[in-house]
């Protein structure tokens, strides 16, 4: 089976995934649509993605949940129905572990967090002094105009990074006083009027390293993404 064969499948899947946001999707589901077995898929799309496919799902859920909030005047009950969730309160509850506020506030402020937070903030647990370094490079033919640079504890964009910086064009980068644990760090370019903490609009060009295990006195080796 080639890499084409295995990336046409996982990308037929996230298509179905687009089209039935609304929908109660199975593993079965996926697993057909993408014509390998429920184990061979899930193995497969995992590979491919970073990621299993129920996870995949629900942040493609809360990223049309994120826009539908910006830009239509739906209730959140009906936004919520709308992507798939049967309770409204299971909704807010994810909404806000993956967003950092709540549906309504994050129509409120227009889908623009209202700050992340500082470099040695809202983390308990630090190895101090252990600095992150590393390098964004772009393809060729590609000129993002400014890139974000963040560290997470999964491989999708979600909730607020640990640490974070920008820069006005691909280049070195460094993270300080980065925190104990399993992170992984995540790349995206944004427009010159396109403030980096608004998360409603898809970035386009993403990077990713990860994950990194960082415990005290950790040799950090630089990345490159």
């Amino acid at each position: 089976m080639t890499t084409n064969t295995i990336e046409d499948a996982v990308r037929r899947v996230v298509e179905y995934m687009h089209v039935n946001l609304g929908q109660n999707l199975t593993i079965d589901d996926m697993a057909r649509t993408a014509m390998f077995s429920k184990f061979h898929f899930t193995r497969i799309f995992r590979e491919v993605t970073g990621t299993s496919p129920g996870r995949f799902l629900s942040a493609l859920r809360i990223q049309e949940a994120k826009r539908l909030l910006v830009h239509t005047a739906l209730s959140v009950a009906d936004i919520s129905s709308q992507v798939g969730y049967s309770s409204v309160g299971t909704f807010s509850s994810r909404f806000k572990a993956c967003v950092g506020l709540s549906p309504s506030a994050y129509r409120d402020f227009g889908g623009v967090q209202p700050g992340f937070p500082s470099p040695a903030s809202r983390i308990t647990s630090v190895a101090h002094n252990l600095s992150l370094r590393g390098r964004i490079h772009s393809a060729p033919g590609e000129r993002p105009e400014r890139v974000f640079v963040g560290l997470f504890p999964g491989r999708m964009r979600q909730g607020r990074p640990a640490r974070w910086t920008t820069l006005e064009s691909p280049g070195a980068f460094e993270l300080r006083d980065v925190p104990v644990g399993t992170w992984h760090i995540l790349a995206h370019s944004y427009s010159v009027g396109h403030q980096p903490h608004r998360l409603d609009s898809e970035p386009l060009l993403l990077g990713h390293s990860g994950p990194l295990v960082v415990h005290p006195g950790a040799l950090l080796r630089p990345v490159d993404i």
